[in-house]
């Protein structure tokens, strides 16, 4: 870390400052674009420490980059973790923190409440690999303990879920998993900044670099942290792949290779062995598009949530809308949970439905002006979207339903526009839509 950055622990400065000062050669103040496959060794001796790990390096960019380190280094010290893994896409991080401690004949326990690819992956593509994927409902923490076995190496949940924008209980369910031996992996994709799930308890926490972290809808990425804090020697029985000989790497026992270098046994394992080897690499071009967009990522989500907010209070009061999802409007239980991991805002999304249903939400997305029809979420600008016939169509009705889908529902993606310019095609959109639904009648 950078001496600038040493002595924050503010976002707002770790974006800017963390794990890069300047280039020591030319002075340059933005972080290089490394665009380069391969690294000179400064002998044999360095080669065979750098292969041995008996120091950390550059080898080869499908494994490692210096453009990619300036990101895991500042996402690192964002999350308050020990160390990352930048990678392909948000998938490829969702498929690697799963693989890397689990294997055929084992089993993970998640929340139904997930994104509809992380469903179709666990669900299906796990499931061909043999790997069993137990969906629990996360409003009871304890469906997690009741779920759990001798097989169970991992518990994984959203933050916030897209689309029940129902806050997950880290702390409840990490304390479990910290009683049985089961570490926490939370996917934080839709409230960076505004929620640290490490410090609530989480073990690994995951994003899609491609969402709120870039911010432009310009590049696909992902990203692993290790927080260091779940101690996988103590549970050496539940996790042979870090503690057991690895035939894949000259015999390392991870939980000892990485003494020398920190806690890191866990992303030191998925970079050299699982990177190396399906290749998850993310380009060092978009590791500088996503450095660019953490910059102002922590001055981005306060306006993301501020607008959201006034977004949900508008269409709490629109005839045609049945229902508003947002923490804000959120009471009970669900609503102590989002004040209590969120903090600085509910985040950018909100979800609503329309009492028309389908053939409704398809009319309203048409007659959008503003807001982009885009299967994505966390730019810059408003998108939109009906999630049941796009991003969970592949679910069937009763998977849609457990993941918060239903016939009308309809996301959406609040941008950094002014206000009333959102409010004015949202306003517009419904009117066009009742108008529509009156000449059909």
């Amino acid at each position: 870390m950078t001496e600038s950055a040493k002595t924050s622990t503010n976002p707002e400065t770790l974006a800017l400052h963390a794990g890069y000062r300047s280039d020591p050669h030319t002075g340059a103040v933005a972080v290089p674009i490394y665009q380069t496959t391969s690294y000179e060794f400064q002998d044999t001796g360095h080669a065979a420490n750098l292969f041995a790990l008996k120091e950390l390096g550059n080898i080869y960019t499908r494994i490692m980059n210096p453009t990619c380190d300036v990101l895991e280094q500042r996402i690192t010290a964002i999350e308050g973790g020990a160390a990352a893994l930048a990678v392909s896409s948000g998938q490829a991080a969702s498929a690697i923190a799963i693989q890397n401690i689990a294997r055929s004949g084992d089993n993970i326990v998640s929340s139904t409440d997930l994104y509809g690819g992380t469903w179709n992956l666990f669900a299906n593509t796990l499931n061909n690999f043999g790997i069993e994927v137990r969906f629990v409902d996360p409003s009871d923490p304890e469906n997690f303990r009741r779920a759990t076995d001798e097989r169970t190496r991992a518990y994984y949940a959203e933050t916030l879920p897209n689309p029940k924008l129902a806050v997950f209980p880290i702390g409840e369910v990490a304390a479990i998993g910290n009683d049985i031996g089961v570490p926490l992996i939370v996917d934080n994709t839709a409230a960076p900044i505004i929620c640290q799930p490490l410090k609530h308890g989480a073990h690994i926490v995951i994003y899609s670099t491609t969402k709120y972290i870039g911010g432009h809808g310009t590049s696909i990425g992902g990203i692993l942290v290790d927080g260091g804090t779940f101690d996988w020697a103590k549970h050496a029985d539940r996790f042979p792949l870090l503690n057991q000989p690895d035939p894949s790497y000259h015999g390392a026992v991870w939980t000892e290779a990485a003494k020398p270098l920190g806690p890191i046994a866990y992303i030191l394992k998925a970079r050299v062995t699982l990177q190396r080897d399906l290749g998850y690499a993310m380009s060092p071009f978009n590791a500088f598009q996503f450095i660019q967009g953490l910059e102002t990522l922590p001055l981005r989500i306060r306006e993301h949530s501020r607008n959201a907010t006034a977004v949900a209070e508008f269409l709490l009061n629109q005839p045609d809308v049945t229902k508003v999802i947002h923490p804000s409007l959120q009471e009970g239980e669900t609503r102590r949970r989002a004040d209590a991991y969120l903090t600085g805002g509910f985040g950018g999304l909100v979800g609503f439905e329309l009492a028309g249903g389908s053939e409704a939400g398809r009319r309203f997305i048409d007659s959008l002006k503003l807001f982009y029809h885009v299967a994505n979420i966390g730019d810059a600008r408003s998108l939109a979207i009906h999630p049941a016939s796009t991003t969970h169509s592949q679910l069937g009705a009763e998977e849609q339903a457990a993941t918060g889908v239903t016939a009308g529902y309809v996301r959406l993606s609040i941008g950094i526009e002014h206000i009333d310019d959102i409010l004015a095609d949202l306003d517009q959109a419904l009117a066009a839509s009742r108008g529509t639904a009156a000449a059909a009648e």
